[in-house]
């Protein structure tokens, strides 16, 4: 049987494409569904689902996320203003116990003037004139104010703006990682479905063939020169062929339910590939130039910038040692009543400030000591993650390298080898035919040119997976 060695994600995909036709299909009556047809080459087909792969849209989503966390983060460094406005009621205005200042005054300027007592004599100084209690305020007040607060320094929030930047790129680069990842997975299913057109043109091809030699035979058998076991044969042979093919077409079609999720495309849409793939194509000029640069991986470009946050990350914490600088500034109105009239006649009292205020850290129990060390150790696991990377990138380009040159040399092998067990196939038969050759020989060359077959479409199919492999490791696809 003519099988495909498929990578694993590819049966993920046509697992989820399952489950999302299941959705569908009981989402609602598929008769009021409009229908969709759309011809795509393999760029159309990226093209599409960097625009509609749930990934990409959550990854584009996180872009916007960072735009507004930076915002918040500028926002640090805005004045901050607010207004007020309160009324308070006292049904009872706090009493107050005070020493009793009023009394030495009025005993001193009766000593100073000679009063005397009714018994005549000179009035003079008690030794103790005890407290008052007194009511200070009135039933009702009110306040309207407005307040700013600027921050004139503060490092942590220097450094947020500064970071600003790298955050946005970090969050970009992330699109451009998930954007490479969804373009290599199409390019591996779509021209795996290419590829299984050529499949299903040679099981045609096949059938045919099989259909005119049992055709044959039969005309044989009837004049005597053949058994009725080689029809019957050659009946088996043919009801294998077309169930092969029936089993291909349905795997051929569940490839294409998961090309459409993995496009973000609606299942009930049709989908038709326009490209073509020939050996010339994937052999065109891949390895002429076999330079490349870690630059050009995405992944190494966004690790790149996780080691500038992480940087970032320490300058804040070393930041946070020294001063900051805080203005504050208020203004208000104040009024008492001893009726509730904030809107009729009366007084309002200005009230104002404007203050200066400078924190200066000097000791919190080593806890900015410890994250300045634990940001360190990050930033070295961020960098030995680059260079592992690196080794990463640099086994992947070469076996890549090497799976491909293989690919290439196998597909060529086993397409010259199909040809030859074509052409053995055609003379057998023509043995056959004029009564030189068996029925055994010609079975014999009908599985030797199907199995030639197999091994052709599963080395085509190997060598533009390894091309694009080869093109994803160097960072060209």
């Amino acid at each position: 049987m003519m099988t495909f060695r498929k990578p694993t994600f590819i049966f993920f995909i046509l697992a989820l494409s399952i489950s999302g036709m299941a959705r569908a299909q009981g989402g609602g009556n598929s008769d009021s569904v409009k229908i969709t047809k759309h011809e795509f080459s393999v760029q159309q087909a990226v093209d599409y689902a960097l625009k509609n792969n749930v990934n990409v849209k959550n990854a584009l989503e996180d872009v916007l996320y960072q735009e507004q966390v930076n915002r918040e983060v500028t926002s640090n460094a805005y004045p901050k203003i607010n207004a007020s406005l309160g009324t308070t009621y006292n049904p009872n205005v706090a009493t107050q116990v005070i020493p009793n200042f009023i009394s030495p005054s009025t005993y001193q300027v009766l000593v100073d003037e000679g009063v005397r007592d009714g018994n005549g004599n000179p009035i003079q100084m008690p030794g103790d004139f005890g407290f008052i209690a007194a009511q200070f305020g009135t039933k009702y007040s009110a306040v309207g104010a407005i307040s700013l607060t600027q921050i004139l320094f503060d490092g942590q929030v220097f450094v947020g703006l500064m970071a600003r930047d790298a955050t946005m790129r970090f969050a970009r680069k992330k699109v451009e990682v998930t954007e490479e990842m969804i373009k290599a997975n199409i390019h591996k299913v779509y021209y795996q479905l290419v590829v299984s057109k050529t499949q299903v043109e040679l099981l045609d091809a096949n059938i045919e063939r099989l259909e005119k030699l049992l055709k044959d035979t039969r005309i044989i058998y009837e004049n005597g020169f053949a058994e009725k076991l080689d029809v019957d044969k050659l009946n088996v042979q043919l009801t294998n062929l077309q169930t092969e093919k029936q089993k291909v077409l349905n795997s051929i079609s569940n490839g294409y339910y998961g090309l459409k999720v993995l496009m973000g495309m609606p299942v009930r849409d049709e989908l038709v590939l326009t490209d073509k793939l020939t050996d010339e194509q994937i052999k065109e000029g891949i390895l002429e130039n076999s330079i490349y640069k870690y630059e050009d991986r995405k992944e190494f470009q966004y690790a790149q910038i996780g080691k500038e946050l992480n940087e970032y990350n320490i300058r804040r914490y070393k930041l946070s040692q020294i001063p900051t600088v805080l203005l504050n500034g208020q203004y208000a109105k104040n009024a008492q009543r001893n009726k509730w009239n904030f809107f009729g006649k009366g007084d309002w009292f200005t009230i104002s400030n404007i203050s200066l205020n400078i924190n200066i850290p000097i000791f919190n129990g080593f806890y900015t000591k410890s994250k300045i060390q634990q940001t360190k150790i990050q930033l070295r696991q961020t960098e030995n993650q680059i260079e592992a990377l690196k080794l990463t990138i640099d086994n992947e380009v070469e076996t890549a390298k090497n799976n491909f040159r293989s690919a290439i040399a196998t597909m060529d092998f086993q397409k010259k080898n199909m040809e030859l067990a074509e052409k053995v196939y055609q003379q057998t038969k023509k043995k056959y035919e004029v009564g030189t050759g068996s029925q055994t020989e010609i079975n014999a060359a009908q599985v030797e040119l199907k199995t030639a077959q197999t091994s052709y479409i599963t080395a085509l199919y190997d060598a533009i997976i390894s091309k694009i492999d080869y093109m994803k490791a160097t960072g060209k696809l």
